[in-house]
């Protein structure tokens, strides 16, 4: 879940983006796992699925990297969250992700979507 105010808008990276509301200093802690809401779904359902559902899944999931036998959808805006080669968004850990630079209000969060995948990430598709 993110723990900093944000907003959906148009993004110049890919179709929609989440951008903060408020400047946000580095470091500042702004993301974080939380399994109340956030939900880690069994890949072997994520594999039954077809159609709406899995294109779905595909678009606004990633990887459980410390165990493959999930998924991670995270059920705020933070699914909205556009890959960078350079993010201002970064992760202490797979469930914890701070402000890598000082993120101006108005500025689109970014992070590296490589993490979660093994073998690099290659994007598919039109968001």
């Amino acid at each position: 879940m993110l723990l900093v105010d944000t907003y959906l808008d148009k993004s110049r990276i890919q179709g929609m983006g989440v951008f903060a509301k408020h400047a946000i200093s580095k470091g500042a802690l702004v993301w974080r796992l939380d399994e109340r809401f956030d939900r880690l779904i069994e890949v072997g359902v994520y594999e039954s699925m077809a159609g709406p559902v899995k294109n779905y899944l595909d678009r606004y999931c990633y990887p459980r990297r410390s165990d493959p036998r999930f998924i991670v959808f995270e059920a705020d805006d933070a699914r909205y969250m556009n890959h960078a080669e350079e993010p201002n968004f970064g992760f202490l850990s797979e469930n914890e992700a701070v402000a890598l630079r000082d993120i101006a209000a108005g500025e689109e969060l970014t992070c590296d979507y490589n993490i979660f995948f093994e073998d690099g990430f290659e994007f598919l598709g039109d968001r």
